[in-house]
């Protein structure tokens, strides 16, 4: 156990006053225990509560060496509600997390193990945001590898080849440089010309040409913690509306980075961006949030919106992604950067330019 994190998941319970919570989100689980299981559609639960108990319930196909942790193993012939029932405080709420399939649920309920089911999500939600010095250290780091590969894909990339080429060659780039074998922290999107003016492009078949843009976005996986970067590269001289949509981008994406300090809220940093691309525009181009916060999910709880109005905290790492998608023109740019909160203001977790390439 890291007894450090679960302690502050305690206090978050103690505040919003949820006695015991079960959380069934894998990698809250291994946030918390180290523990990595894929359950599939067994269920697999850590069982915690404000007197310090913690017992996990696991399948018997999933045996463990593990002597920090209580562990009560099932069968599929068994009732897993039924075996975390026997720690479960029927007088007392309990905390529920977010992705709990509804068939627990419904049978917790139907047993009637608990006073009353609250979601708890946001007790682990909000300590897995603030990163703590190990996560920062990782992190860094799968930036930093990032960054390299970055570099080396972009002068592996030449017109002639399939977007599908790239992304093969990027496993490969990313094995050299030290990324974990998982390899990628999402599907990268290689998207070239009309493709980079869909946001979320599935990469494909079309050829890169001589004449166009391309948006690479991409990320690694280094030590259980995620990367994630976007930039937008030119085959052949942009023509002037390119230039001037790439310059825009570039700028709201520093805008944005630059007014990153504790206190500020997310949706302070997302109007950063936004208010800037509206007023040169193309407001009506930028069709998505500006960033996400990222850990050991690429995507995790947390992002930089016009709606969250959380405020930023020392420890807490996002991303900031600013993009215009012209499909008349067959322009898209998104540049992308991670972004730490630190007690001073900020630091960027990517140092691969942002000045225009043009091959």
């Amino acid at each position: 156990m890291n007894i450090n994190r679960l302690k502050r998941v305690i206090n978050s319970m103690k505040e919003k006053n949820i006695y015991q919570f079960v959380i069934t989100d894998r990698m809250s689980i291994y946030y918390l225990t180290n523990i990595n299981i894929h359950s599939g559609e067994r269920f697999l639960g850590l069982y915690i509560n404000q007197d310090n108990e913690v017992h996990l319930i696991n399948n018997q196909l999933f045996p463990l060496n593990n002597n920090d942790i209580d562990i009560l193993y099932y069968s599929d012939a068994e009732s897993a509600v039924k075996k975390l029932s026997k720690f479960v405080r029927k007088d007392k709420n309990i905390g529920i997390d977010k992705v709990m399939t509804s068939n627990f649920l419904l049978e917790m309920m139907e047993l009637n193990i608990a006073e009353s089911y609250l979601n708890a999500s946001s007790c682990i939600d909000y300590v897995r945001m603030q990163k703590d010095e190990e996560e920062i250290k990782k992190m860094i780091k799968a930036s930093e590898i990032n960054d390299k590969s970055m570099n080396d894909i972009i002068n592996f990339i030449k017109s002639g080849i399939k977007e599908i080429d790239v992304l093969e060659e990027l496993k490969l780039i990313y094995k050299r440089n030290g990324a974990d074998d998982a390899g990628f922290s999402f599907e990268p999107i290689i998207a070239f010309g009309a493709n980079a003016a869909n946001p979320h492009y599935s990469t494909g078949d079309t050829i890169i040409g001589d004449n166009g843009c391309l948006v690479i976005d991409m990320g690694c996986i280094y030590d259980g913690y995620c990367s994630d970067m976007t930039r937008t590269i030119f085959f052949g001289e942009p023509n002037e509306e390119a230039k001037k949509i790439y310059n825009i981008v570039k700028t709201a994406n520093e805008m944005a980075i630059d007014k990153v300090k504790e206190g500020l809220k997310f949706s302070d940093i997302d109007n950063e961006a936004r208010s800037y691309i509206t007023e040169k525009g193309y407001g009506e181009y930028f069709t998505h949030r500006t960033g996400h916060c990222i850990g050991m999910d690429v995507h995790e709880y947390g992002d930089v919106s016009s709606i969250h109005h959380a405020n930023l905290k020392e420890g807490m790492i996002f991303s900031i992604e600013p993009g215009i998608y012209c499909k008349d023109e067959n322009i898209g740019v998104r540049i992308e950067d991670l972004i730490l909160v630190t007690k001073d203001g900020h630091r960027s977790l990517n140092s691969f330019t942002k000045e225009m390439i043009i091959k």
